[in-house]
């Protein structure tokens, strides 16, 4: 009987922890990773109302979510190129007598961002802070002014703040699902102090240092 008690009592610690926390956990997660979901495909061939038609059907079919739908672009929400690759995309379009069209600034926003990625994951691997400008410009041989320009131009942020976002979307993996203090991960996320990282944390989430170590805290009572 009681241990009975012991875990019914884990269980409504869980259902508890899940309710308060969750809600605004997936807010915060959402609001980083939006950005990342959102793509546009630019398609060759689309002449008339039916192409339209028949795409809105077929991409359902594959469980893509279109924002919006034109001749020759089509938008898609929460794309996970992890689901659906791009091959998969083509073999439909091509079926269809269509083919994917593409463009050069989509192409350098793709590598920009790709950049990024590696770059944070490189800072965090070995406390060695990147300079995403020098970065960017040596990967792609071009302007970094021009690039940036273009980048907000056509992402409707700026390139700085998505190099922000993307570094504490991982500041924030971290603090939920490991033991590194704030000290450790400003010092390789490469903030010049802790008190940085935490306005950052604060201005992009709602939420300070102490919320996510919460969750995590939560999350292990229960183990």
């Amino acid at each position: 009987m009681r241990n009975l008690r012991r875990v019914v009592n884990s269980i409504n610690l869980f259902l508890n922890s899940v309710t308060i926390v969750l809600p605004s956990l997936l807010f915060s997660l959402t609001k980083f990773f939006a950005v990342e979901k959102i793509e546009k495909l630019l398609i060759k061939g689309m002449v008339c109302n039916r192409c339209i038609t028949v795409l809105t059907d077929e991409f359902s079919k594959l469980g893509l979510q279109i924002l919006s739908i034109n001749l020759g672009e089509v938008t898609l929400k929460d794309f996970d190129k992890a689901t659906i690759d791009e091959q998969t995309i083509k073999g439909v379009l091509q079926k269809n007598g269509l083919d994917l069209l593409y463009d050069k600034n989509q192409m350098i926003i793709n590598e920009i961002k790709a950049i990024v990625e590696r770059g944070i994951q490189e800072q965090f691997e070995n406390g060695i802070q990147v300079k995403f400008p020098k970065l960017i410009t040596d990967k792609l041989h071009k302007d970094y002014d021009s690039l940036s320009a273009l980048f907000s131009h056509t992402q409707g942020t700026t390139l700085e703040k998505f190099i922000i976002l993307r570094k504490i979307g991982k500041v924030m993996e971290f603090l939920v699902y490991t033991d590194r203090s704030l000290t450790d991960i400003a010092y390789t996320s490469g903030y010049n102090s802790v008190a940085h990282l935490s306005r950052q944390l604060k201005e992009h989430t709602g939420f300070g240092s102490s919320y996510y170590k919460k969750i995590r805290q939560d999350k292990l009572a229960i183990m």
